[in-house]
């Protein structure tokens, strides 16, 4: 009984008695006796060699199997990578690999992860592009860093380039970082002064700051941050650092006003926190106090002081003449006549301080006071004195309202009272009487009148009864009024006789 096996020119073949390895068959025809013989044959261009029971078979034909094998062993510490002509795979470690010689180039390196977990740059470049087992790449772009951690923890810094790194049974990762930042938020910062000072040295500017101090951090002229007492920062290196102390005075000198208050909106956001701020309009006067403390007066502008470690409150104050109303008094006269008033007074502030510090609430304190003045000023007069010397008012309340605010540092300017309202039945009763007031006087003038009349008609019949020409001529006068109101005039007889016949009638 015969056996014949054909191996292919790109195949290989391992030649099995019983399930025992005989030896290796290249391409060809190969013809055995007996029935147990048995051939397995491998693919060339698959150039990893799959074989069964490959450590027995190595201890014992190791010689032999060499000849047709490339094997790559690592241990426990060790990876490595196979070029397999153009394709890489890698190997992790205690592994055991075999690989055909000949048909492919194959080129085995193996890696001491003791050592280095880096790939070398000559092979990252050679595996670009290609998915390895175990083997983690990374790209940091030229505006950019990378902190590199193993297991958590920070290894060192990668500049921009192409990094390749092994992670078999250990956690590698990358951070990235922006060189255009320079404060982009570096990862557990404290650590990274603590524990890696080289690395803080040679790419950070460090800002540690007392209790006392503050900071204001500048990038190519611009304010980029704002550190409070106690705080400490990294920043890349290239930034400007200007450290202040704020133990004795708090507020901010005008070019830092001009800086951080008025300045860019980023500024002012940046700032927002730090500053208490405060602006003083023209004509008016700021009290500054501190823990609750007076310290000075500020005049008109822009004011800004650091907040840490105190309390500050500012109060402005208008200095400029003020009114104020007092309307819908309604108020009983001393005849017990209702009368609802409206009072308005004019007012200034000398004296800030005094003010303050004598008054919880100018502006209530004031309308009080006038409240009072004005029902002390009309309860003690009639309606008839109130009606007729409305300035009496205005003068006894504005005399007890300057008393009142003299100590305060405020002075009434003026005080007067707009309207008195009468109630309706009142209004009637002095309509009523200025109506018979204005009667009597027109019975007056008309009697005035009357009598002036008479006396010129008696005048007047005294000079026609001494003249006949001036008694013709009011004669004619009346016939030149009759006939005005007479249509159509018809004459009998001459002019003489006419008159003389009016003349008779008017007598009878």
């Amino acid at each position: 009984m015969w056996k014949t096996f054909y191996i292919k020119p790109n195949e290989i073949g391992i030649l099995y008695h019983r399930s025992d390895f005989k030896k290796i068959l290249q391409p060809g025809t190969y013809t055995y006796f007996g029935r147990h013989w048995q051939v397995k044959t491998y693919d060339l261009n698959q150039p990893e060699a799959k074989i069964e029971n490959l450590e027995l078979l190595l201890r014992d034909r190791s010689s032999e199997l060499q000849q047709h094998l490339l094997v790559v062993r690592t241990a426990y510490n060790q990876v490595a990578l196979v070029r397999l002509g153009q394709n890489w795979v890698s190997i992790p470690p205690n592994q055991l690999r075999a690989f055909w010689r000949g048909f492919i180039e194959v080129e085995p390196h193996v890696f001491n992860l003791e050592e280095s977990l880096e790939l070398p740059a000559q092979f990252v470049q050679q595996v670009r592009g290609i998915a390895l087992n175990g083997l983690k790449k990374f790209q940091i772009s030229e505006y950019e860093i990378g902190l590199l951690y193993v297991q958590n923890n920070f290894i060192r810094p990668l500049e921009p380039g192409e990094y390749a790194f092994w992670s078999h049974d250990k956690d590698v990762s990358l951070r990235t970082l922006s060189r255009i930042l320079p404060n982009p938020g570096f990862p557990l910062e404290d650590v990274l002064i603590e524990k890696h000072p080289d690395f803080v040295a040679a790419y950070c500017e460090i800002v540690q700051l007392l209790t006392h101090q503050v900071a204001i951090v500048r990038y190519q002229g611009k304010v980029i941050s704002i550190l409070p007492p106690c705080s400490r920062k990294l920043f890349w290196q290239g930034v400007e650092v200007e450290v202040i102390d704020i133990s004795t005075d708090a507020k901010l000198p005008p070019r830092l006003v001009a800086e951080l208050v008025t300045g860019l909106p980023e500024t002012l956001a940046l700032s927002r926190n730090c500053l208490h701020i405060r602006e003083v309009p023209a004509q008016h006067l700021g009290l500054l106090y501190i823990n609750q403390e007076y310290q000075t007066q500020l005049q008109p502008g822009m004011h800004a002081w650091w907040l840490f470690g105190r309390s500050l409150q500012t109060e402005i104050f208008d200095l400029r003449y003020s009114t104020m109303e007092v309307s819908g008094q309604d108020i009983l006269s001393k005849d017990k006549v209702p009368l609802r008033l409206n009072l308005t007074a004019g007012y200034r502030i000398l004296d800030p301080l005094r003010a303050k510090n004598g008054l919880s609430d100018i502006t209530t304190y004031l309308y009080k006071e006038l409240q009072l003045a004005l029902r002390g000023a009309v309860g003690e007069r009639t309606l008839d004195a109130l009606l007729e010397d409305k300035g009496a008012i205005d003068r006894s309340v504005s005399e007890y309202i300057r008393q009142k605010t003299a100590d305060y540092g405020i002075e009434v300017d003026s005080v007067g009272v707009k309207d008195i309202i009468l109630p309706g039945e009142i209004k009637t009763i002095l309509s009523k009487v200025v109506e018979a007031e204005k009667a009597a006087q027109a019975n007056g003038v008309r009697r005035r009148e009357e009598t002036a009349a008479t006396r010129s008609m008696l005048n007047t019949a005294k000079v026609m009864e001494d003249n006949p020409v001036a008694l013709r001529l009011k004669e004619l006068e009346v016939l030149e009024r009759i006939a005005e109101k007479i249509e159509k005039i018809q004459v009998n007889g001459s002019l003489d006789s006419i008159l003389t016949d009016l003349i008779r009638i008017n007598r009878q």
